[in-house]
């Protein structure tokens, strides 16, 4: 897909959603300097000229639709509910827009290749909001990776194991048509991107997956704090989707991923995030903390004259990388815009991640392992 600058004035940008996706992308447009915000849409009449006031927007619609129709835009956030990722994201895309949109791009594998075809079709930027690859300790033990420090990687153990984070009862993330799924599709989808960014992008050519819901239906391992959804995001339904799930992927090298991702779970840590990675020179685990990524921790275990041995790996400075908040995702998609630099992730990649977790749901559901399709089997099939 080809950028297409615009001249010397700021890009102007339009974002669809209210919520906490939709004002981190307000916010982090507000602060580019390249980028005017003229447009915002969402259903929530009263937080709409909230958030109009709030970041002195010239225009505030009802519908996606209306948005799309403003004269002046060059770009659009989606940040919605999953099941209007791909519907908009392609009106978008065939309106001339350029779209940044939020993960998943689809709720299915299907779906989100039909975006990308929609992308290529009209020549437009398509880019996706992974926010964790960024990180200095992540960028730290991929340049482990390169430089072949870890030698041939066999093994490795990724997860995001959560607490007590279930969304709260009537939200369209508990909805399986609305959200496409649960833990997997919600958050596990961050650590699976994360993990085989650093590893290279291999082939994952089947999986073996269970998924539960055990806490959440009987009203446990709700968050302390209620989350902040737009009234209209609620949907009245029961719980219908996983707060756990767990998968074996196998990749083409022989390598195999074990991923594990929860939105309850009776454990010690309130949110744990990490890859361990087992290699034949060399064994590394990334913690990731807060927010904030400097309580990131990167160690890397060997041999040192036949004695096991640990190092802690120190990070590339904060100022001289980014930070994977979506402020840098924002800085990146203006750029791939306005100056053709190529997307952080390539949009086969982006489809590798749809399609294993739609792998991981179908063994779930058979309890048999199951293929991966490639994202240009998505694509020709389309």
């Amino acid at each position: 897909m080809t950028s297409q600058a615009v001249g010397d004035r700021p890009l102007r940008v339009g974002v669809v959603g209210l919520g906490w996706a939709g004002q981190s992308h307000m916010t982090a447009y507000e602060s580019h300097p390249g980028i005017e915000l003229v447009a915002i849409a969402g259903r929530e009449p009263d937080l709409r000229a909230e958030l109009g006031g709030r970041f002195n927007i010239e225009a505030a619609y009802e519908s996606a639709d209306s948005l799309l129709e403003h004269p002046k835009l060059d770009a659009v956030s989606v940040a919605t509910p999953t099941f209007l990722h791909a519907p908009i994201s392609i009106a978008a895309l065939q309106a001339g827009l350029h779209v940044l949109c939020e993960k998943p791009l689809g709720r299915t594998a299907q779906e989100a290749a039909s975006v990308v075809q929609a992308a290529a079709r009209n020549d437009r930027v398509l880019d996706v909001a992974f926010n964790k690859r960024g990180r200095p300790a992540v960028i730290a033990l991929q340049r482990l990776i390169a430089q072949g420090r870890l030698g041939r990687i066999y093994y490795g153990r990724a997860h995001w194991l959560r607490r007590a984070v279930v969304p709260p009862d009537g939200s369209w993330f508990l909805n399986q048509e609305a959200a496409g799924g649960g833990a997997l599709v919600d958050t596990g989808v961050h650590v699976l991107d994360l993990a085989l960014h650093v590893l290279g992008e291999p082939r994952v050519s089947s999986v073996s997956a269970v998924t539960f819901a055990e806490l959440g239906p009987r009203g446990l391992g709700r968050r302390p704090v209620t989350l902040d959804l737009p009234r209209k995001q609620m949907m009245g339904t029961g719980f219908e989707v996983e707060d756990f799930a767990a998968g074996l992927l196998r990749f083409d090298d022989g390598g195999a991923l074990q991923l594990e991702c929860s939105w309850a779970a009776y454990q010690d840590s309130a949110d744990s995030f990490g890859l361990e990675l087992f290699g034949t020179e060399a064994g590394a685990r990334l913690e990731i903390g807060t927010a904030d990524p400097s309580a990131d921790t990167l160690s890397v275990f060997g041999e040192v004259a036949g004695v096991p041995a640990k190092a802690d790996v120190p990070r590339p400075p904060a100022s001289t990388v980014a930070t994977g908040s979506h402020a840098d995702i924002v800085s990146t998609f203006v750029a791939h815009v306005t100056q053709g630099r190529p997307a952080d992730l390539d949009l086969h990649d982006v489809l590798s991640r749809s399609s294993i977790i739609d792998a991981c749901y179908l063994s779930g559901r058979s309890g048999q392992q199951e293929r991966v399709v490639p994202g240009s089997e998505l694509l020709s099939a389309g």
